[in-house]
């Protein structure tokens, strides 16, 4: 069986990271699957997802991780083009990846102890998104 849902949430851009291991766990609950995998997915070009241990020093720690990476002040050829000055939100997306997939059993996710699936929106504003969660399971 397959089950597919949008989520959507609200970000304030500039590494704005945002937890949704719940939605991700209540979407496997609604789908009424026992085994699978869910993956979520970000359309869009600016945003990632990963998983992290989703506490406040690696709140910190991330941003500033890829500030020293991909420095948000630096000039990309990509802002030449569209003059939009988000150069290093693209980078910083291709760097992460747009999706996550965790398998479940007995309907619930098999992320470790400390480990929940974060979403991360690079761009250099506040923006709407819409993740795209998919079960593939029986």
């Amino acid at each position: 069986m397959v089950h597919t849902q949008e989520l959507q949430i609200g970000t304030q851009g500039f590494c704005d990271i945002i937890d949704i291991t719940k939605p991700m766990q209540e979407s496997i609950e609604k789908s009424g699957c026992q085994h699978g995998n869910i993956t979520a997915f970000c359309p869009g070009a600016t945003g990632g997802i990963t998983t992290i241990e989703y506490e406040p020093g690696l709140l910190k720690d991330l941003p500033e991780l890829f500030e020293k990476l991909i420095p948000s002040k630096s000039t990309y050829h990509h802002d030449d083009t569209w003059h939009d000055g988000n150069g290093f939100s693209h980078l910083r997306s291709a760097l992460i990846g747009p999706e996550v997939t965790v398998p479940f059993i007995g309907g619930r996710m098999t992320l470790g102890t400390w480990q929940q699936v974060v979403f991360l929106d690079f761009d250099n504003r506040p923006r709407e998104r819409n993740l795209i969660l998919q079960i593939i399971g029986e």
